[in-house]
């Protein structure tokens, strides 16, 4: 089984200088790599020079179009069998598409999704953060499980499909706000097996900063609505989740202002719910740094993602904007 491995890059030499060190070390060594570099200002044609004798590498540069447009120029260009997706800012362990391929030959898929993990480099902020968007106190705890609900949608952090699901399926129509789910949600439409590997993890260094993480959860959230515009179904009650807690912080900041009595019970639910959160970190990355500053990411995350969740929500939705 030959890959072809694709990721977009903008602006990200140093991250894609990470990325391509860990691919030359994998054990399994039948895979190419397409780095389509979209319209960046910072680009990372230094860095690919540092790698064209270690990999089968190629180079794309093209103007800014988002990074699905920029995955759909990879994939024309891709010769594998299988199209493997990844983020820029993620490191791949070295057993990765060993296993990938292990598991494809047991289990016919036509698509699958990995999870992705803290790396023991990453900074205790990177490793709150992934805390949060991996933890089953959060909406985290949906993404790269074996016992997710309802059908599984791959993300673009870490996902293949087959060369005949994008012969058939074609690429994606969106280049951002969720268009990893929308492709797989066709996928799934026409027919085709998509999966989870379990084993098939990558440490996704996400955002380096709260205010940087700020940014992109408030962006899935709004991504969330992009994905019911085209598939209203795939608006399930969990996806409300967040915004249910952005709207009970608020109830609660005021609350405390209007009328005690009812405070101190949403100040002990509030209080409750972060302990679960500190002391399940805590045990998950052995650090009561960590633990803590995982309060924050979780919060964060929630918070974030219910904003844009409600933003997009009303101005879609119940005012019918474009």
């Amino acid at each position: 089984m030959f890959f072809s491995i694709v990721i977009p890059l903008y602006n990200r030499p140093q991250e894609i200088n990470e990325l391509l060190n860990t691919l030359t070390q994998q054990t399994y060594m039948q895979f190419e790599v397409l780095v389509i570099e979209d319209g960046s200002v910072k680009d990372a044609g230094a860095v690919i020079d540092k790698y064209a004798n270690a990999l089968d590498l190629h180079y794309y540069v093209k103007p800014n179009a988002g990074q699905g447009f920029a995955r759909n120029y990879g994939f024309e260009r891709a010769k594998g069998d299988y199209f493997v997706v990844f983020d820029s800012d993620c490191l791949i362990p070295k057993d990765y598409l060993e296993t990938v391929r292990d598991y494809l030959f047991e289990h016919k898929l036509d698509a699958y999704g990995g999870p992705d993990a803290a790396h023991q480099s990453f900074t205790p902020v990177q490793k709150a953060i992934s805390y949060a968007m991996t933890s089953p106190f959060t909406t985290g705890g949906i993404r790269g499980n074996a016992k997710h609900l309802g059908q599984f949608h791959p993300r673009s952090f870490n996902m293949g499909v087959s060369r005949e699901v994008w012969e058939k399926v074609g690429g994606y129509i969106l280049t951002r706000l969720g268009e990893d789910i929308e492709y797989s949600i066709r996928i799934h439409e026409a027919g085709f097996k998509i999966g989870l590997i379990p084993a098939a993890k990558v440490y996704h260094k996400r955002r380096t900063s709260f205010a940087q993480f700020y940014k992109q959860l408030h962006f899935f959230g709004r991504a969330r609505i992009n994905i019911y515009k085209h598939f209203p179904k795939e608006l399930k009650l969990v996806h409300f989740f967040p915004a249910v807690f952005t709207c009970g912080f608020f109830f609660t900041l005021l609350i405390n202002i209007f009328y005690w009595p009812l405070a101190f019970v949403c100040n002990f639910l509030m209080l409750v719910y972060f302990m679960l959160i500190f002391f399940h970190s805590w045990q998950v990355n052995k650090s009561l740094k960590v633990a803590f500053l995982s309060i924050i990411a979780a919060f964060i995350q929630l918070f974030a993602y219910g904003l844009g969740f409600m933003q997009d929500l009303i101005k879609r939705v119940v005012l019918n904007r474009q």
